[in-house]
């Protein structure tokens, strides 16, 4: 997860060895003293008739006595238990410590252990209140969004402006929704939305929020200040967790390296990667100052296409190295620093891959590049999965499979939710995909939600 989040080691794990140890030689102490009081006539008049038919080892280590023999008795019998121990373990009092980190996967671990294979499947999707219920222009967490919820415990729900209405509105909507999840799972939910600034906001294009409508990353970026980016990220992080918000599909982590781009142009903080990469880390930070988790868009980089994927194939020709250069830095830097999620494209990269299959599909791009050799450990997660570059040459089915062979931990806003989750459930069962596989995505979901609950 975050390393903003990763705290200061703890002991908490060697109180827990240390305590057993404790115990152990208690009973180790008391059981030698129970053999020198069958011989000594002093042992046999010094200890306390406890009358206890469960054994020494459930006595308290400290007691109340009106007798002082006993409280003498009971502080030597401590000092014992403490002088062995303290010979034995001072080494694991060293060396067996235990980071926030690795609590947090002991106690993912437990939360995975419980789930069924249908449940872990669930979290893996991100999608609409609409795709989620069948219905229609959702704006309240009615009867059908919790029979839905109970049917398929979605990790995640991600909304639009046709859903947000009024503040009041969605913070009934979100709150009800999360409420509901809470009493009924053991995780929260992903709420999510679109609020990058400029011409994608989806809370702050509507004046009945009565918000600050923060101008494109592209513009604020010419300032060279990346305390502006921090301040207009906090400034959306602050009325996203009012209303009930804890993921923004932001910052766009692109580089523009073709000037005729459209799809991104300045939704993109501009075209030098490390400014991109300082910027990106800015605007997360402002999120995160109000438990936004952050989302860095669109692996390998969409800053180079001409073409747009929400209609259908889009390329870029970079070989990797040059990718490596170039549209790969902000990612980098994310994953370095932990963003929470990385948003795959459905971009193509012929000169990567040696086919246009989207990157979101690609093993190679995913799984060999994103996961192992930049080492990312958060979420990925597609872009939405009803996009022309998807949609218009693979089932949805197919895509959704692939997508999780890839590497994908979720998948955003699949065509045909029930027809996929099956699909992706079905593989799972015909040793397709393995469970392993989707025990380490759930894990990374699980982790990020833990987070949330803090």
């Amino acid at each position: 997860m975050s390393q903003r989040k990763k705290g200061n080691k703890k002991i908490l794990f060697v109180v827990f060895i240390f305590t057993v140890a404790v115990a152990g030689a208690i009973v180790y102490a008391a059981a030698n003293r129970q053999i020198k009081m069958r011989h000594t006539e002093e042992a046999k008049l010094n200890h306390p008739d406890s009358g206890d038919d469960n054994g020494i080892q459930h006595r308290p280590l400290t007691v109340e006595s009106d007798e002082n023999s006993g409280e003498e008795e009971n502080k030597e019998f401590v000092s014992d238990a403490e002088s062995a121990v303290l010979g034995e373990e001072s080494e694991v009092m060293e060396t067996q410590q235990i980071t926030d980190e690795d609590l947090e996967k002991q106690r993912t671990g437990v939360i995975l252990s419980q789930m069924t294979l249908e449940e872990k499947v669930a979290q893996m999707f991100f999608v609409t209140p609409e795709q989620l219920t069948g219905e229609e222009n959702i704006t309240a967490a009615g009867d059908e969004i919790k029979a839905a919820l109970d049917r398929y415990p979605v990790g995640g729900v991600v909304f639009f402006a046709k859903n947000l209405q009024t503040p009041d509105q969605t913070r009934s909507m979100l709150q009800s929704m999360q409420d509901y999840v809470l009493h009924t799972q053991s995780l929260p939910i992903f709420m999510g939305v679109d609020e990058e600034g400029g011409r994608v906001l989806r809370v702050g294009s509507n004046s009945a929020f009565g918000v600050e409508k923060i101008k494109a990353m592209g513009v604020l970026a010419g300032q060279q200040d990346p305390k502006v980016i921090y301040n207009a990220a906090s400034i959306i992080g602050g009325y996203l967790y009012d209303l009930g918000f804890n993921v923004n599909f932001a910052p766009d982590a692109d580089v523009i390296t073709n000037n005729v781009n459209q799809v991104i142009g300045d939704r993109s903080f501009g075209s030098d990667p490390n400014v991109v990469a300082e910027m990106a880390w800015a605007y997360s930070e402002g999120l995160y100052e109000h438990g936004i988790l952050a989302c860095y868009k669109h692996f390998p980089g969409h800053g180079g296409t001409v073409e747009d994927s929400h209609n259908g194939y889009a390329y870029t020709y970079k070989t990797l190295d040059e990718l490596r250069e170039v549209e790969l830095v902000p990612f980098w830097s994310g994953c370095e620093k932990g963003v929470d999620f990385i948003m795959v494209s459905h971009v193509s990269a012929p000169n990567v891959t040696g086919s246009d299959i989207p990157a979101t599909l690609s093993r190679e791009l995913v799984t060999d590049l994103l996961r192992n050799e930049m080492s990312y450990q958060g979420i990925i997660i597609t872009d939405s999965m009803n996009m022309g570059a998807v949609s218009e040459h693979y089932s949805p089915q197919d895509a959704a499979v692939m997508a999780v062979g890839a590497g994908c931990d979720m998948l955003l806003m699949s065509d045909f939710f029930e027809t996929s989750y099956h699909a992706v459930l079905d593989a799972v069962m015909e040793g397709k995909i393995s469970e392993e596989d989707i025990d380490a995505s759930v894990s990374r979901i699980i982790e990020a939600k833990l987070q949330l609950m803090k």
